[in-house]
């Protein structure tokens, strides 16, 4: 999802953010309403190697550098959310100096309800 239609005043990025869902451009747009500095998919954190190659990563969705925070956005059901969760796990034990926090659907649909946003998609 192109984010080009959004002149965003706190993003930090070199490049437009191309967005993967509706819920990932609501939080952009919250946090840009707030000034609050962004960057969208800055890193990718290896979680597991074999042989010299990476299996397994994770890439948190929203980068805070005031907060020194990822931020992971997910709009699985909760059902299907125990994949996300088991990658924040290796995360925090991998790399214990990160600060993430996973938002799930219903803080989302929370977040879309208090500011009025259009989350159709």
């Amino acid at each position: 999802m192109p984010a080009e239609t959004w002149n965003f005043q706190a993003y930090r990025g070199s490049q437009p953010p191309t967005f993967a869902n509706q819920a990932e451009l609501a939080c952009a747009r919250v946090l840009d309403y707030y000034g609050i500095p962004w960057e969208y998919e800055p890193r990718t954190f290896v979680l597991e190697k074999e042989e010299g190659r990476i299996v397994e990563a994770f890439t948190p969705d929203f980068y805070l550098p005031e907060q020194d925070l990822y931020v992971e956005i997910t709009v699985m059901k909760q059902s299907l959310v125990t994949r996300k969760n088991r990658k924040l796990r290796k995360l925090r034990e991998r790399y214990p100096g990160v600060n993430v926090k996973l938002f799930y659907k219903r803080d989302i649909s929370r977040l879309a309800e208090r500011y009025r946003l259009d989350l159709a998609s």
